[in-house]
């Protein structure tokens, strides 16, 4: 049984959800979002709460129980809240800048990169060496603030590179005379 799964979500005052069928719309002070739950689970909205359960016992409608409550539940806390990733930039010359709707990353290549920011994605830069990656939809954020790191993940040695606030990068001793 799904400890996840079991518990509703709950829907608070001033956001508007709808069930059609497997498709949960929800609507908030953000924006707005859509999740279609897989057909082995069944979605029911009641008492202001979206309930979630699994059709019958197989293995696949099992694990997709959790999941489908917490991607329900991300779209509750996305139009209220949003979501925030913050990176940070360690090295020397290494630094970013939002420049309209890219944002430029001098990473030690012979080149800076620009990365073209997605619509619904809003990058900030409070320091040269920061950037905040915030949004309505957990999935994009995470994605958009994985191909940021992707670009020059932290090394061990030094620990140079982008890498998220809160990573722990093990470090390594380097050579020995």
């Amino acid at each position: 049984m799904s400890r996840i799964g079991k518990k509703p979500v709950a829907v608070p005052s001033g956001v508007t959800a709808k069930v059609e069928g497997q498709k949960v719309s929800v609507k908030g002070a953000k924006g707005e979002l859509t999740f279609v739950v897989p057909d082995v689970v069944d979605v029911k909205f009641e008492n202001n709460e979206i309930k979630v359960d699994p059709r019958d016992g197989s293995k696949r409608a099992r694990a997709l129980w959790g999941t489908s409550r917490a991607q329900v539940n991300n779209l509750v806390v996305g139009v209220t809240k949003g979501f925030e990733k913050k990176l940070e930039i360690t090295g020397v010359g290494y630094k970013a800048a939002v420049a309209g709707k890219h944002l430029q990353l001098s990473l030690g290549f012979s080149h800076d990169v620009n990365y073209e920011i997605p619509a619904g994605i809003a990058i900030a830069t409070p320091k040269p060496t920061e950037i905040m990656v915030s949004g309505i939809d957990k999935r994009q954020v995470g994605q958009v603030a994985a191909e940021i790191r992707a670009y020059r993940g932290p090394e061990p040695y030094k620990g140079k590179g982008v890498k998220y606030a809160d990573e722990f990068i093990f470090r390594k001793e380097g050579k020995k005379k």
